[in-house]
């Protein structure tokens, strides 16, 4: 694979000199700082900031970064495998500066994701934004199909003057109520606000069904795009919620009881131009390439969960009647279902159709669950394999008999029980490669031994404040 930058002294000269000029023009904005954010493994987004002046520099060095934050709990412990957690070595952080962005929720501060290099100037192969576009790339070399997505942004505000770390609702209007949007209209309205100066496109912002809860969807974009802005959307959250006195929290469970917050992730197949879930022979108009698509999805449902729902209290929400999609099963508009089947409206469906899985939280590091969902989908796409029958209703009411006749599960229970997946399953640790499948695994086992010995409300308490 060639180096994502020259490893020889000055860097790539167009870069170097697109880089000295953008400097320029964020210091006459008024921009002191540019925020160099990663993902890491338990999810939590890690970043190092250097001055304008230091931007340049970044692009042609990178910006020095241990590679042990691949295996940092949410708590900031680290757990070891045989190739990472060492206090040895050393990344650069390289930004992206076709992503950088002037935050509007953060005057004087830019914001860029980084991909992370070796001092030698190879892709590090624990750099989760590297896996995605690697992973998007080879679908579009083996498969001929490119993809669009989009990952929805659930969050829960409480009062930042509660005790502790306790917390208090910041509204008190129903679910979807007009009276909770006007409680807090003055700061979805800076949100929005915000969204448009940073070309962040803004489908809906609504009150949702949880106290204290809002949600967010934006506009599909290709998939490494649709990461970073899951990024980027909750860094801005995070910022404009500060500054009216608010505790913005992405955790799966806030409380130990109620729905959580989710982060679910659409995603459409296309190729050549057309999207393969709409105008095709298959049901609901799907091509047969769709169907199949979603049929691997399946198949690798269960394991995926170590990926798209990494914490324990994710496991707090993941529990039947909760719209969690907590079975292997598909349906469409279906809300129980572990995939859902969005067809778009009449006249709208060539753009609107695509797929929604349900059973992702924003513990997710976005690019690993991005990464492994559509690689889970290329492996029944590469063997075309059937989609089963469709499940109307909830899935939760099958006899017994009848859902295993279905091939319907019920997804794991526990992140223990999802590793426990996760490791048979030869097709999403070979995507990954070897370094991050064992970072998922050491990561999702330390993750369970951090609460070991903790209530359902311990849990909750434990991951409240970190994503």
């Amino acid at each position: 694979m060639p180096p994502l930058v020259d490893p020889v002294p000055g860097g790539n000269p167009g870069d170097l000199a697109r880089a000295h000029a953008l400097a320029h023009e964020l210091s006459a904005q008024g921009v002191r700082g540019i925020v160099l954010a990663f993902v890491d493994t338990a999810g939590i987004c890690r970043v190092k900031t250097v001055p304008w002046q230091g931007l340049q520099p970044a692009v042609a060095w990178g910006v020095g970064m241990s590679p042990v934050f691949d295996t940092f709990l949410a708590n900031d412990s680290i757990v070891r495998t045989d190739v990472l957690g060492s206090p040895d070595g050393d990344l650069r952080l390289v930004p992206d500066l076709d992503r950088l962005v002037v935050l509007a929720g953060q005057p004087g501060w830019a914001w860029a994701p980084v991909d992370r290099v070796t001092q030698e100037g190879e892709r590090h192969p624990g750099c989760s934004r590297t896996f995605l576009r690697r992973v998007v790339a080879d679908a579009e070399d083996r498969h001929g199909v490119t993809f669009k997505a989009g990952v929805e942004i659930e969050w829960t505000l409480g009062r930042a003057a509660a005790p502790a770390d306790e917390f208090a609702p910041a509204t008190s209007g129903p679910a979807y109520s007009a009276a909770r949007q006007t409680e807090l209209s003055d700061y979805t309205a800076d949100l929005l606000a915000a969204f448009e100066k940073q070309e962040v496109a803004v489908a809906q912002l609504h009150p949702e069904y949880a106290p204290g809860q809002f949600e967010l969807s934006t506009d599909a974009l290709d998939p490494v795009a649709a990461a970073d802005q899951s990024v980027l959307v909750r860094q801005t959250i995070r910022a404009v919620s500060q500054k009216y006195g608010l505790r913005a929290s992405f955790a799966p469970a806030v409380t130990e009881r109620g729905v959580g917050n989710g982060g679910h992730l659409h995603l459409s197949l296309w190729r050549r131009g057309v999207n393969l879930h709409a105008g095709g022979d298959a049901r609901y108009g799907m091509t047969a390439a769709a169907e199949s698509f979603i049929a691997g999805l399946l198949a690798h449902l269960p394991a995926l969960t170590a990926v798209t729902a990494p914490s324990p209290a994710s496991y707090l929400r993941l529990r039947p009647a909760q719209w969690a999609g907590v079975y292997t099963a598909w349906g469409r508009e279906t809300r129980e279902t572990g995939i859902r089947v969005v067809t778009g409206t009449t006249g709208h469906q060539s753009h609107e159709a695509n797929l929604e899985v349900k059973p992702v939280d924003l513990a997710a590091n976005p690019y690993l669950a991005l990464g492994c969902v559509i690689a889970a989908g290329l492996d029944g796409l590469a063997s075309a394999a059937p989609l089963p029958e469709e499940v109307t209703d909830d899935p939760g009411r099958l006899v017994p008999d009848e859902a295993v006749a279905r091939g319907v599960r019920r997804l794991p229970t526990s992140l223990a029980q999802a590793v426990d997946e996760f490791r048979e399953d030869e097709v999403l640790r070979t995507a990954l490669g070897p370094v991050l499948a064992d970072a998922v695994v050491a990561v999702r086992e330390g993750e369970t031994a951090a609460v070991a010995g903790l209530d359902e409300a311990g849990v909750a308490a434990a991951y409240r404040w970190k994503y």
